[in-house]
């Protein structure tokens, strides 16, 4: 029993983070309406920002991931004004090319990164890394806890910015129709320029309390960016309950899976939930639990 208690609290602590990771991407195709492929690319880069700045300045990457966050906000917003904005609604050869874009972005940065720190394994180890606390039999991972805590205060701000503002409301109004928005008053290209970056900055959010429990290489993005994908058609594009729910359920349903099938299946376990959603639940959990 402790064995099972154990595994599914770790379960709902490693998919709040993976929330936190995926409500970024969510709220991007939510506006946007395009597969951002460089999410995990810019989530890989927060890591190293928080990497730089604790082996420069000894700063814990808890404490790392404000800097961490400007600065990827920052470089969403170049992203989206100077590259993605100039090919959104143009007509190419290819229809989808902001994809593309986003690919090669990805792509791109992933080989600066690789230039910089070389493709060894790092760390930002610290002797809370490997703390713990027991609960009833249970052992409870403190940086797991940890992060957990700071996902959902991110994703209860969010939640909060969308629902309770005017800028929110103007972010939802361009996700439900960019056109009508506009001709309202919103300035649609703005307003998607802040939700690219907001959504940069989320993820390097995650890669911060990623950072004192996984290694870092300038590869390490491309599951994630499986999961996020998993997360965001399991909650529906531009739900942050929807995306909190989608994270925990692929948490718990992975570290069960690690626990009681294999170790080597973990990532499994989410591609078959994948192919389950969109067989039997296309519209995702949006349309059970609405926003």
């Amino acid at each position: 029993m402790a064995l099972f208690g154990q595994t599914f609290v770790t379960g709902i602590l490693i998919g709040g983070i993976y929330a936190v990771i995926a409500v970024g991407m969510t709220l991007i195709m939510g506006v946007m309406k395009i597969i951002n492929l460089a999410h995990g690319a810019l989530m890989m880069v927060g890591m190293y920002v928080c990497l730089a700045l604790f082996k420069s300045f000894g700063l814990h990457p808890y404490l790392g991931m404000i800097p961490a966050m400007i600065i990827l906000f920052g470089i969403g917003w170049l992203l989206q004004k100077y590259s993605i904005e100039r090919v959104f609604g143009v007509e190419t050869i290819l229809p989808e090319s902001q994809v593309l874009l986003t690919l090669a972005l990805g792509l791109g940065i992933t080989e600066i990164i690789r230039l910089i720190f070389t493709s060894n394994y790092q760390c930002a180890y610290t002797p809370f890394s490997a703390r713990c606390f027991y609960l009833g039999g249970m052992s409870i991972s403190q940086p797991y806890l940890v992060g957990f805590i700071i996902a959902m205060a991110f994703v209860a701000a969010l939640h909060i910015l969308l629902t309770r503002t005017d800028l929110g409301r103007s972010v939802i109004a361009t996700a439900q129709d960019r056109d009508a928005a506009t001709y309202m008053g919103v300035d649609a290209k703005r307003i998607t320029n802040f939700t690219f970056a907001l959504g940069t900055a989320l993820a390097a959010a995650g890669g911060a309390m990623l950072l004192p429990i996984f290694y870092t290489y300038p590869d390490v993005w491309h599951p994630y960016l499986a999961k996020c994908f998993i997360i965001t058609i399991l909650g529906g594009m531009g739900s942050t309950v929807g995306a909190l729910s989608g994270g925990l359920l692929l948490g718990v349903a992975e570290t069960f899976g690690a626990t009681y099938w294999s170790p080597g299946y973990r990532d499994v376990v989410g591609l078959i939930i994948f192919v389950l959603v969109l067989l039997f639940l296309p519209g995702g959990l949006k349309k059970v639990i609405g926003r």
